[in-house]
């Protein structure tokens, strides 16, 4: 068998051609869900289509506060020149509106990831080669899931910059080459701009790239030049400082001032700097605990770590993992095989190892490490594919074997493009009630609301938060314990006194602000809210904004979630009693019961509740049952009866479908008694808006 690729000759043209084919099949997949969304009226905002992750209205209002300053007041925005994706949208938003800028964006950033496969195959004279992988890859299930349309976020830049230095170490190695060296060390000081979360990628990349040198060309004189080169490229430094540094020590190696003795002790230098100043063990090792930690922080007050409750960061099974690189479980084998043979005839190609073992860490950190995988699998796939073509003596026969078998490889790929129909992650109902909201209130005001929708909130409020995607810190509680308490007077004052305090601190942690004295001891959290509820004396700050709190139906499928951050009492490690909650629209009434799925179900004849448990099914009392609806002019209309002092709480919200079960924590806490029975304090609360989907009311004191 022939390891080696066929020699595929090519012209300049040739090869740009390939480029550009690959590039339109990969947007023109992502016009797929497009062309989906269009047609769903409730997808649509200011007459363009809304984008489908909440992250991205992060990068969308630093982009506006660029062009209108609306966001002056939010100590969370980004400024333009700290991002490609914030500074791209303010330049495209002067040319098109930035609603679709955010939408199509993603279709055209992500699909540049064709460029450096194809060029790697042309490394290697098999541009064919880079073409079936850049196919491949360019819509390889994980990827297109984080770079589709509307998917607005750096994510976007998540395989194409990475494989790009891949190409430009690659080539190093090949050619070692001044030029090529440059273009990698240019490149490594780009990333950042474009995707700064990966920094340990690219330092994994670049740290095997020396590896490989030392251990393959450790007597030239080129490899210690690289590795100084390299080094000074991710220094913690100004970008001109590291150019300055970086074409210094080029022009001294193009004169010959620099021997290999100077170039070793100049490399050693650099690179021990870059260790140091790059924070690498701690910068990795944080990353990696960060995705795997969970449960309650062991020391100082407890707080509820944030990592296991976001979707992204669980656990996964092995047959979704495969399915997220290579499409299927066969293809990801393929891959896997492939990628070795690769490697075994093309040593360079280890220097993309990093992102499969990144990929594979996905099975302990999450489904979102899958991403980085995707182009080197695609990659391995290709070639595996390339070692049977080469049982067959005909070229011709040859490229109908890779062609077919490439075809296969993105069959499950695309079928899953095209069942992949995401929502946006507002309905134009919902932004109705936040545009509401953006007529009455000012930008320097707040809204109380879950981190899951404090983006959104920024951008069609324009409305502060205290909590939001991207700051997950000990403040959580704080928002926890005011959606989930039973006082509103707790609620109203726990908003006011946060919101001042963030403010008048210089936008510091809340909780850390109030749940610590001068000398760093906590005080006790629970005495502290106890005075909250109960003490009419408590003096609350000077009112400086108003505040608003943000109800959305959608919230009742994630409310359990929101609970587990505040309810524990923070002196006391591991003392949480979760309560209990159900919520369920698969009803079906059988008569004397109503089967609500997973076993549960409501006994109508003697008023109780099955609930099944580990030894059995459990009788619990129906303490109470509401039903809650509204009529066609969308007055909430309330029926409630009361059966026995014990047991759980039932309600049946007709208008959606759905049924409650809840214990009296749940039944009693400001979120359900402000959202399903808009009951509140006229003392403490005023409605902003009353629509079915949003809540929103704003405090008074």
């Amino acid at each position: 068998m022939n390891f080696s690729f066929p020699n595929e000759k090519h012209t300049f043209l040739h090869l740009l051609l390939l480029i550009v084919i690959a590039y339109a099949f990969s947007v023109g997949i992502r016009f797929i869900w497009i062309d989906w969304a269009s047609a769903i009226p409730q997808f649509h905002w200011n007459n363009a289509l809304m984008i489908n992750t909440n992250d991205g209205y992060y990068f969308a209002a630093s982009a506006q506060n660029a062009l209108t300053h609306f966001y002056d007041n939010n100590p969370r925005i980004l400024h333009v020149w700290s991002s490609a994706t914030v500074a791209l949208t303010a330049l495209l938003s002067h040319i098109f509106p930035i609603e679709s800028v955010i939408v199509y964006l993603p279709v055209f950033i992500s699909s540049l990831v064709v460029i450096p496969l194809i060029l790697i195959g042309r490394l290697f004279n098999a541009p064919f080669f880079g073409f079936f992988s850049a196919l491949l890859a360019s819509i390889g299930w994980s990827y297109y899931n984080r770079t589709m349309a509307g998917y607005f976020d750096t994510d976007m830049f998540s395989a194409m910059a990475p494989m790009m230095i891949v190409y430009f170490l690659i080539a190093t190695t090949l050619k070692e080459n001044v030029t090529w060296v440059l273009l990698s060390a240019f490149s490594i000081m780009l990333y950042p701009f474009l995707y700064d979360q990966g920094l340990s990628i690219v330092y994994a990349i670049s740290i095997f790239y020396m590896g490989y040198m030392l251990l393959f060309h450790r007597k030239e004189i080129f490899t210690y030049f690289s590795i100084a080169l390299l080094s000074i490229a991710l220094f913690s430094l100004s970008p001109i400082i590291k150019t300055v540094l970086i074409v210094s020590l080029t022009a001294a190696y193009l004169k010959q001032w620099l021997n290999i003795r100077i170039l070793l002790i100049i490399s050693g230098v650099a690179f021990t700097f870059f260790l140091i100043n790059g924070n690498v063990v701690s910068l990795i090792w944080g990353k990696v605990i960060s995705y795997t930690s969970k449960g309650t922080e062991d020391s100082g007050l407890h707080f509820f770590q944030v990592a296991q409750t976001v979707r992204e960061a669980g656990q996964i099974p092995f047959s979704e993992i495969a399915n997220r690189i290579s499409g299927s479980m066969p293809g990801f084998f393929i891959a896997l095989i492939g990628y070795i043979a690769l490697v075994i005839r093309y040593r360079p190609f280890i220097l993309a190892l990093p992102l499969i073992g990144i990929g594979l860490f996905s099975f302990w950190g999450g489904l979102r490490f899958t991403i980085y995988a995707v182009p080197v699998a695609a990659l391995g796939a290709i070639y595996f594919f390339y070692l049977f073509a080469s049982l067959l003596e005909k070229r011709a026969l040859q490229y109908v074997l890779i062609s077919v078998a490439s075809a296969l490889m993105l069959y499950p790929n695309i079928t899953h493009v095209i069942t992949y129909q995401v929502p946006t992650v507002l309905d134009s109902k919902e932004v109705a009630a936040l545009n509401k909201l953006k007529g009455i209130s000012n930008p320097k005001d707040y809204t109380v609301a879950w981190w899951d929708y404090g983006y959104p909130l920024w951008f069609y409020t324009h409305t502060n938060t205290l909590i939001d995607g991207g700051k997950h810190n000990h403040d959580n509680f704080l928002v926890s314990e005011m959606l989930t308490t039973s006082s509103p007077l707790e609620a109203a004052r726990l908003a006011r006194v946060a919101t001042e305090t963030y403010v008048t601190s210089g936008y510091k942690e809340i909780s850390d602000t109030l749940f610590y004295d001068n000398n760093g001891s906590s005080i006790n959290v629970a005495d502290y809210l106890d005075t909250l509820r109960a003490d009419d004396s408590f003096k609350l700050p000077n009112k400086s904004r108003d505040i608003y709190f943000y109800l959305p139906l959608r919230m009742l499928d994630i409310f359990p979630t929101v609970s587990l951050f505040s309810n524990l009492d923070l002196n006391q490690p591991d003392n949480r009693q979760q309560p209990f909650f159900f919520a369920s629209s698969m009803i079906q009434d059988t008569g004397k019961t109503v089967e609500l799925g997973n076993g549960v179900a409501i006994n109508k004849e003697k008023n109780i509740l099955q609930i099944p448990t580990q030894s059995g099914v459990q009788e619990v009392p129906i303490k109470s049952f509401s039903q809650v609806g509204y009529t066609a002019e969308h007055s909430l209309q309330i029926n409630e009866q009361s059966f026995a002092s014990e047991g759980l709480n039932l309600i049946y919200l007709a208008s959606y479908g759905r049924f409650l079960i809840l214990d009296d924590f749940y039944f009693h806490s400001l979120y359900i008694q402000m959202f399903v029975f808009e009951r509140y304090d006229k003392t403490l609360f005023e409605p902003v808006t009353l629509d079915p989907m949003t809540k929103i009311y704003r405090l008074k004191i």
